[in-house]
């Protein structure tokens, strides 16, 4: 597979546009990083200024002297260095990935559907559900949504730990915490933050394990609807309906750069441990790779609606689900899907004019063959990708009356959680009143090991 350079955003797609091609705008705030301080990516990037005419200037030519010629060199050097422990510690981290993979095709394997009996509900937002999260440790879930507020639930009681509330649209200067619907949330990967993005363009940063407000992000010119730390770190991506990609780090309580490619409201965004993330561009019709230090993307076409979810398998696998109805499955290193599933979660509507149930969520067990889909159609849908990721089978679905708005499951592989709501996370094209806003723990059962496989 080759890189044309029609795949990468400094393409001639943009030009036809009228857009200007591959931006990226790099920006350290030196800022005392003071709990609750708002840091702001409100930049000179994003403005229309026009830029002043560059002065022709003189070329002036002198001779490097011997100190000058040994700096430069040990500069070259450094950089040198750099750039190979980046690359080793990135092939490091993915062969304990693979290692992983590995363990996790043990524990997915024999996967069975369990009983409806079997699922727990934990109620407590008065709105639908549109986002959650799994602990690392896998003994805590956050959830928020659509009324503002954030809950903290322990897994084995099914009891609330901690509840932020939402606060009532205006009271944004006096109230610690959301007054808008939130679309999306992410935890790092030591469990340490928590980061929440809401309609309001803000990035709210909080301490996982006591609920405390630490920092505000403002920047994105539009809702906030992806988050996602890079494994192993506090670098943190976030996108919006704005069309753009931010990156910031958190220990810093630091703005970085924004990104630009997309020609429509990104809907999804996910990362893993390479510096890059991966993003769905809703009626673009794109899945895009950032390649954060090269300042690049990748571009892939395959669905032919608007892509609303995004979720990485692997570091070179992803899954996506759109309103067409369909679930694709790619690799990084090829821009069409390597399978589509299409009317994943089948159709409604009166016969001659039926319409695919749009696909809302998808997650993936890391390093695993094993992913779900989420819609309204009352089931959850696992799925085995097929040997060498080349299709789609389906393992077996799970009834959940309402709009799954975010599927996540855990770090072991024991169990996988739905969040829940009468409406769709980003809009209230339909309501289900029969549907209760609440997460859905489901546990994944496994067919105890035939004779032959436990003399295996």
């Amino acid at each position: 597979f080759t890189m044309s350079s029609s795949f990468f955003i400094k393409n001639k797609e943009n030009h036809k546009k009228g857009k200007s091609p591959a931006v990226s705008k790099r920006k350290l705030n030196n800022t005392n990083p003071k709990h609750n301080e708002e840091i702001s990516s409100d930049s000179e990037t994003e403005s229309s200024a026009v830029p002043k005419k560059r002065q022709p200037s003189e070329e002036i030519e002198y001779e490097e002297t011997p100190q000058e010629k040994k700096l430069r060199l040990a500069k070259l050097y450094l950089e040198q260095l750099k750039e190979e422990e980046e690359k080793r510690a990135e092939e490091e981290s993915f062969e304990s990935d693979l290692i992983a993979g590995r363990l996790q095709e043990e524990v997915v394997r024999n996967l069975i559907a369990p009983d409806a009996s079997e699922i727990r509900v934990l109620r407590g937002h008065k709105l639908p559900v549109t986002c959650l999260v799994i602990t690392p440790d896998d003994k805590c879930i956050f959830s928020a949504a659509k009324d503002c507020s954030i809950v903290k639930w322990d897994v084995e009681s099914g009891k609330k730990l901690h509840t932020i509330p939402g606060g009532r649209k205006g009271t944004e200067d006096r109230h610690v915490g959301h007054t808008a619907h939130i679309l999306c949330m992410a935890m790092s990967s030591d469990g340490k933050y928590l980061a929440t993005g809401d309609m309001n363009k803000l990035i709210m940063i909080w301490e996982a394990e006591t609920c405390k407000h630490l920092y505000k992000f403002t920047g994105h010119k539009g809702p906030v609807s992806g988050l996602s730390f890079r494994k192993g770190t506090h670098d943190l991506y976030s996108a919006s309906h704005d069309r753009s990609v931010k990156v910031w780090n958190v220990d810093e309580n630091a703005y970085v750069e924004t990104l630009f490619g997309h020609q429509d409201a990104i809907t999804g965004l996910d990362s893993l441990s390479r510096e890059r993330c991966v993003t769905a561009g809703g009626r673009d019709r794109t899945v895009r790779v950032w390649k954060i230090a090269e300042e690049s993307q990748l571009v892939f076409y395959g669905h032919e609606g608007s892509i609303d979810c995004i979720q990485l398998i692997n570091e070179e696998h992803m899954i996506t689900g759109a309103d067409d109805g369909s679930v694709c499955l790619w690799s990084v290193n090829k821009k069409k899907p390597l399978s589509t599933v299409k009317q994943a979660h089948g159709c409604h509507g009166d016969a001659g004019l039926e319409q695919p149930h749009w696909v809302a969520s998808v997650a993936a067990l890391q390093n695993s063959d094993t992913v779900a889909s989420g819609s309204h159609n009352s089931q959850v849908q696992l799925w085995k990708c097929s040997q060498n990721y080349r299709g789609l089978e389906p393992l077996f679905s799970v009834p959940v009356s309402g709009f799954v708005n975010s599927l996540k499951f855990s770090s072991s592989g024991q169990f996988l959680v739905a969040g829940v709501g009468q409406e769709h996370r980003l809009g209230r094209w339909w309501r289900l009143k029969d549907a209760k806003n609440g997460i859905y723990i489901i546990p994944l059962k496994r067919k105890p090991p035939t004779q032959e496989e436990v003399n295996d």
